[in-house]
């Protein structure tokens, strides 16, 4: 019996629709990233470039099965972390496909979560919070970079933070581009068919005025939560020696760098308290205090008659290791004390399945690994209790959180973005530094040795910064600050809760079972 025939015509434009959506959900992600740091297409900022992005995430997987979903969610993810994460070509480019799949991977499998209909207008805002998350503690131990939330600083939803941190601002963000997609959907079918059912109607308009007004509601809330109070000022000034960039680590002179930042450290102003260096300035094969490294920085705080904070990293007994940690000098030359860095950076500062690798790939950039630092992240200056994040660590809200819960007045960011060509990185570091001030009600001081360096104020606004590779010293009076916002008092903890307990929700309403919901309320 012959068999009958295909419909290749059919079949080839099935081809090309899942071809052309699979291209969309690429832009998509795109469109996510355009609202990332640096954001290229102009200096007034680009937020307004994750709504969109996000609505259109939401357009893309309405009423279309769990495998394309995924697949669409796979795809806006080579657009947004393809893009987001570009900076780590600088150091391999095996790592840096593989590092984009598994991201992308993350965010497909969320999305596969977001139920394709009833239920699907809140589920998306609350499935991309909750990927914010759980990009900040895998794969080892997160990676927040490109994260969405570097996207809205500047933008209505960033005040957002002080209530809830990241995940409240991804989720707001996220539901206003998606009410505001779904309205414009409804009002399409409406002008298509200008009598159309009437619980259908009801059915798509409700939810996504919620949407819009949630999100609204949140930003205005966010503006006008509490931020801590004043206590004085301090006279800091941040230091910036300049140099070339670009450059692994084990590609630059330590006593260059060194030499670089006292030399910048003579424009510091008379009368400053607090001198920041950035991180990895000071490198020492024993403890800094038995060094001529050591000694030098003594001697400045001395002359300049403040407190000095400097990063330093130590090499450990036997070289087989290394600590990464700011050091406090006191204006009469005491080392006074010390925190050291907990958050390490996978492959740069530590190899993750080093004894695995070591066989198959060439791991000379990174010869040794970083000690797990301990400590609260809060040092004791003559200038006052400090909190300090380093470098990589400014991307972890909980981190600050903790530092300014132990005392801290202000938050210091020693970090070192000279291994990156461009901008990406540092201006990204930049935006964290922006939420971790609106997060804790601090202001934050920011120095890195080719930049940016920065000074932020405990509203987030950026009120100096230095430019790349040239020397600077930012000084400025900056506010000293106690007490909580929501977000200190509380950490994203609640947040996540409630984000996952509304996508449950949102499952429940998309399998139509709302009455055994109501009746588990009740």
């Amino acid at each position: 019996m012959p068999l009958p025939a295909v419909p290749t015509v059919g079949l080839r434009a099935r081809r090309l629709g899942v071809a052309a959506g699979l291209l969309a959900s690429v832009g998509a992600g795109v469109v996510l990233a355009l609202s990332l740091p640096p954001r290229p297409l102009g200096p007034a900022g680009g937020w307004w470039w994750g709504p969109v992005g996000a609505g259109m995430v939401f357009a893309l997987g309405r009423d279309r099965p769990a495998r394309w979903r995924g697949a669409s969610g796979a795809a806006s993810g080579l657009g947004l972390y393809g893009a987001g994460l570009w900076w780590a070509t600088d150091f391999h480019a095996v790592g840096y496909v593989a590092l984009v799949v598994v991201e992308s991977l993350l965010l497909a499998g969320a999305l596969t979560l977001a139920p394709p209909t009833r239920g699907r207008t809140p589920a998306v805002p609350l499935t991309l919070a909750l990927v914010t998350v759980v990009r900040a503690t895998v794969p080892f131990g997160g990676l927040p970079l490109a994260g969405l939330e570097l996207g809205q600083v500047g933008g209505p939803f960033a005040e957002a933070a002080r209530l809830g941190g990241p995940p409240l601002v991804v989720g707001l963000m996220a539901a206003a581009g998606v009410g505001v997609t779904e309205l414009a959907a409804v009002v399409r079918r409406r002008l298509r068919a200008p009598r159309p059912r009437a619980p259908l109607a009801l059915r798509r308009l409700a939810p996504a005025v919620v949407a819009v007004a949630t999100a609204v509601a949140g930003a205005t809330a966010g503006s006008l939560g509490p931020d801590g109070r004043p206590v004085g000022t301090v006279a800091v000034a941040a230091v910036q020696g300049g140099g070339p960039r670009g450059l692994r680590a084990v590609d630059v002179d330590p006593g260059a760098t060194f030499e670089a930042h006292l030399a910048a450290s003579a424009l510091v102003p008379a009368g400053t308290e607090l001198v920041l260096w950035p991180e990895d300035v000071v490198d020492v094969d024993r403890p800094v205090d038995a060094t001529r490294e050591g000694q030098r920085a003594s001697a400045l705080a001395r002359d300049l008659d403040a407190s000095l904070v400097a990063g330093v990293v130590e090499e450990t007994p036997g070289g087989s290791g290394f600590r990464n940690a700011a050091v406090a000098w006191g204006p009469d030359g005491r080392l006074l004390d010390r925190t050291e860095k907990v958050h390490r950076v996978p492959f740069g500062e530590y190899i993750p399945l080093r004894g695995l690798l070591e066989g198959l790939v060439d791991l000379g950039a990174v010869p040794r690994d970083a000690v797990v630092g301990e400590g609260p992240g809060v040092l004791d200056t003559a200038a006052g209790p400090v909190a300090v994040t380093i470098s990589f660590e400014v991307f972890f809200p909980e981190l600050a959180r903790t530092g300014v819960r132990r005392g801290g007045e202000v938050l210091l960011v020693p970090t070192n973005a000279s291994s990156y060509r461009t901008a990406q990185v540092p201006a990204q570091e930049v935006a964290a530094a922006r939420l971790r001030a609106l997060e804790t009600g601090r202001w934050v001081v920011q120095a890195a040795p080719t930049g940016y360096s920065a000074v932020i104020d405990h509203r987030g606004r950026v009120r100096r910064r230095g430019p790349l590779g040239a020397p600077a010293v930012l000084a400025a009076e900056v506010g000293r600050r106690r007490g909580d916002t929501a977000f200190s008092a509380t950490g994203q903890a609640p947040w996540t809760i409630v984000a996952g307990l509304g996508l449950a929700v949102s499952w429940l309403r998309g399998r139509k079972v709302e009455s055994l919901t109501i009746s588990l309320i009740a």
